[in-house]
């Protein structure tokens, strides 16, 4: 079902009772092409863009818990690009290009609000970090603007510029915002399931079998699979999932509790 204004008037009607599912609960199979461990929004958007971007078939994506019920729910809504160095700024740049018409494609609103975001400086050496931010984001293209304190008390009039921790200047980038991160997870996973892609949720990888070097097979909490390849997109789950298939990573995964 296409979301439209049309739709949301007949639906309003029945009191948004009557919407149809936005994916479906398929039984696992025994055998897929691709298997994305990890529902999350990187874990869909993997495999959407398989499917959209390359064509894949038979794709599915396993998440041992609901969507958007593990990290990607509990992230932080800041969508920005003006980090230092030049790798993380263009990576970060084109999601921000593809945040800009993501709820258009997904025809599911992420709630992305480009409302700007201001980096404070509270100190010298805040003033000279997002300095050298902001001359970094210049040289690469990225929008960016250094305010002084006057230009700051201008823009955020009822801030207190002059408190405990007093305001200095400010890295402005007004492309920045904010997006609700679970609905990304929804918006991708009904997207993703449009192509054919069968989202499992439930589903915990207990094990990876491995033959010759080569991923052959998952064993989950719901039973054995075939696969020909495997992503892994567990979030800081992914080290653990990595010893499974015989190979570690250059990280730890840490039990948090904020």
């Amino acid at each position: 079902m296409k979301y439209s204004i049309l739709n949301l008037v007949r639906n309003s009607f029945s009191y948004h009772e009557n919407w149809q599912k936005a994916w479906s609960s398929p039984e696992l199979k025994s055998e897929y092409d691709v298997v994305i461990v990890g529902g999350g929004g990187h874990g869909l958007g993997t495999a959407y863009y398989l499917a959209k971007e390359f064509g894949v078939k038979n794709i599915a994506v396993f998440e041992k818990g609901w969507i958007g019920g593990g990290n990607t729910g509990r992230n932080t809504t800041i969508i920005r690009s003006n980090y230092l160095w030049d790798e993380s700024a263009a990576l970060y740049d084109h999601a921000i290009n593809l945040w800009e018409g993501l709820s258009s494609e997904l025809n599911f609103n992420v709630m992305f609000s480009q409302r700007g975001l201001f980096h404070l400086a509270h100190s010298v050496h805040d003033l000279q970090e997002i300095s050298r931010r902001g001359y970094s984001n210049f040289l690469n293209g990225i929008d960016a603007e250094l305010l002084n304190q006057e230009q700051v008390a201008k823009k955020i009039p009822y801030m207190n510029m002059n408190g405990r921790y007093p305001v200095l200047g400010a890295l402005l980038q007004r492309r920045a915002g904010t997006a609700r991160h679970d609905a990304v997870a929804w918006g991708y996973a009904r997207a993703a399931e449009n192509l054919g892609v069968e989202i499992i949720q439930n589903c915990e990888v207990k094990g990876i079998n491995v033959s010759n070097g080569k991923v052959i097979g998952l064993e989950t909490n719901k039973g054995s699979v075939k696969v020909n390849k495997v992503g892994l997109v567990p979030a800081g789950h992914s080290s653990v999932l990595a010893n499974m298939a015989g190979f570690s990573l250059p990280i730890n995964s840490v039990p948090l509790q904020a």
